[in-house]
């Protein structure tokens, strides 16, 4: 059986959906579970036979993190660190998912796994100590670095430009800031296709394939809403490049945030999917057109 932990979430609710459609056994907790108490672990846990737990369960507000850094700790770090003993005490496999910013944001090309880490925020450090606290306390482990996430649960950046598009006819988006967009089901196959093997546990980094800005990825939103009705296709919506000066933020953003997945390709034959193409996916379905809700 899998634990899936913040089954509620945008990546959890995509494994959970996957998991019933494959036919493979599994159980969820999010928020009636606090993965930040031991005891409660122990009390779920009882006399289920779970072979993996997944961690889709994360302190992801960046901003408001630097502000509330106890409690991000204790969700980013102290959570983690709970499900990796549970783990290892009981002979289950632990796959946590991990972030682009535990690294300092100013790399020149993809970053691999062996990079050092440099995190400028409260939610980049914590979620690299979280990373450390998984690697020494349960030996069968993955560990997922994935940067833009995106999905049909929950509030993120493609739904937030779809929503601002129906509204405005002029926005602005920063442009020099470059990753590569992932869809939230794409990651959630992977996980389905490591809960089948047990070999070579580690780090690897699990994100869409190519590079863009994040102007760039509202353009391609618009122009692929537009050419499936999701947008007015008469309706001009200019999208203006902005640099990060203009849009500052609390917490420090990554300049670079893109991942190679080339350990992930030579260890396991596993590739992502283009970024526009997963985009184009998502946008027309195969999930039911009224859970767009932008």
């Amino acid at each position: 059986m899998i634990w899936v932990v913040g089954a509620n979430g945008m990546l959890g609710r995509e494994l959970s959906e996957l998991l019933s459609d494959g036919g493979q056994p599994w159980t969820g907790t999010d928020r009636n579970v606090d993965f930040t108490n031991p005891a409660d672990l122990e009390a779920f846990g009882r006399g289920k036979s779970i072979e993996w737990v997944v961690n889709c369960a994360a302190y992801t507000a960046v901003d408001r993190a630097e502000d509330e850094p106890e409690l991000c700790r204790r969700l980013n770090v102290d959570g983690p660190a709970n499900l990796a003993r549970w783990s290892q005490s009981h002979g289950a496999g632990l796959i946590h998912i991990s972030t682009d910013y535990v690294f300092s944001g100013r790399g020149t090309r993809p970053y691999v796994e062996d990079d050092p880490i440099g995190p400028t925020g409260v939610y980049g450090q914590t979620k690299a100590d979280g990373e450390s606290a998984v690697r020494s306390l349960c030996d069968r482990h993955y560990i997922l670095r994935t940067a833009w996430l995106y999905g049909a649960h929950g509030p993120n950046f493609v739904y937030t430009m779809l929503r601002l598009m129906a509204q405005r006819e002029t926005l602005g988006v920063v442009a020099d800031q470059k990753g590569a967009p992932t869809w939230a089901r794409d990651l959630a196959r992977l996980i389905v296709e490591l809960t089948k093997t047990e070999e070579h546990p580690g780090t690897y980094h699990a994100s869409g394939e190519g590079v863009c800005s994040w102007h760039e990825f509202a353009e391609t939103i618009r122009d692929e809403a537009q050419q499936r009705g999701l947008l007015d296709p008469g309706r001009r919506v200019v999208v203006e490049p902005l640099t990060t000066a203009q849009y500052p933020t609390k917490a420090t953003r990554p300049t670079w945030s893109v991942l190679s997945k080339e350990k992930l390709r030579s260890t396991f034959g596993a590739s992502f999917p283009a970024w526009r193409e997963s985009l184009g996916k998502f946008l027309s379905g195969p999930h039911d057109r009224p859970r767009f809700q932008f």
